[in-house]
């Protein structure tokens, strides 16, 4: 694929995810738009944002030697943390746009979230029961929400890399264990970071992924007003439409996926702008 099919891959698929993420079904709805918090509609709908938050903030990968998909490219060797998610392709599309002239906001935005997200915290008083520790434990924002999103989605068969994980955070506290330890401690953790932390955190998250959206939005606002047109056919009352798409997009599945952002472009995005109080910003 050429730059421009590989941002309209980039954009399309990240609007898709984040309206799989941020949305009314998800999160009690409300007109707020500063401050304001957002809470889930139930514990099950915490369970499932996690879960796709976590695919969000997986590295795009090939399988088995085959190119990446969709001729997305790989992060570098020496890839900052935030690289290996989503928001390495959203970056590469914000710094060099092919659909309009910039993308500042946009990368602004990504900018932020990335930083946010490889931030460290330290967790206090992290009772783990099942094994008998308590632990302070640091870890990176994007550490356990990945930890988190995969306990949330797999059986403790297939949580080898995350106990590891867990190792890790549990040695850097002062705690050595073994692997059988660390696999008897996953639901505790998962516990108090999922079910305390994960929900202060969720409403920031949130913030940062409607903005996403929304500078997603007003970056193709020009190209939309460029490309729409009334086509003068009428069908059951209503005025056909299409879109004029740019020449260089020439593989099928870049055209679809065209067609489908310029879609998403018709009206502003579901959710509203709206701005997360600081009391949900300060800790951890």
């Amino acid at each position: 694929m050429n730059q421009i099919e590989r941002e309209v891959v980039i954009l399309n698929s990240a609007w898709e995810m984040i309206d799989g993420l941020v949305n009314w079904a998800m999160f009690v709805r409300h007109a707020e738009t500063e401050p304001t918090n957002m809470m889930f509609e139930t514990s099950v709908h915490r369970r499932l944002f996690i879960i796709l938050l976590g695919d969000f903030l997986s590295e795009v990968r090939a399988f088995k030697g085959e190119p990446i998909p969709l001729g997305l490219l790989s992060a570098p060797s020496n890839a900052r943390p935030s690289d290996l998610t989503f928001l390495f392709h959203l970056r590469q599309v914000a710094a060099d746009p092919a659909l309009g002239p910039e993308a500042r906001i946009l990368l602004m935005i990504i900018d932020e979230f990335s930083t946010w997200l490889e931030g460290e915290f330290v967790a206090p008083g992290v009772n783990l029961h099942n094994v008998d520790i308590v632990a302070d434990i640091q870890v990176s924002r994007l550490r356990y929400l990945k930890m988190c999103g995969d306990i949330a989605k797999h059986n403790l068969a297939r949580l080898a890399t995350n106990v590891k994980h867990l190792q890790r955070l549990l040695a850097k506290a002062g705690h050595d264990v073994t692997e059988e330890t660390a696999f008897l401690a996953v639901e505790n953790f998962f516990d108090w970071f999922h079910d305390d932390i994960f929900i202060y955190h969720s409403s920031h998250i949130a913030e940062f992924l409607n903005n996403i959206r929304l500078a997603i939005y007003d970056y193709l606002k020009p190209e939309f007003s460029r490309s729409h047109h009334l086509t003068g056919q009428v069908l059951a009352g209503a005025d056909m439409y299409g879109y004029r798409v740019p020449e260089a997009i020439q593989q099928p599945i870049a055209s679809a996926m065209y067609w489908e952002l310029m879609n998403r472009c018709r009206s502003t995005p579901w959710v509203h702008r709206f701005q997360v109080s600081q009391s949900f910003k300060s800790q951890y």
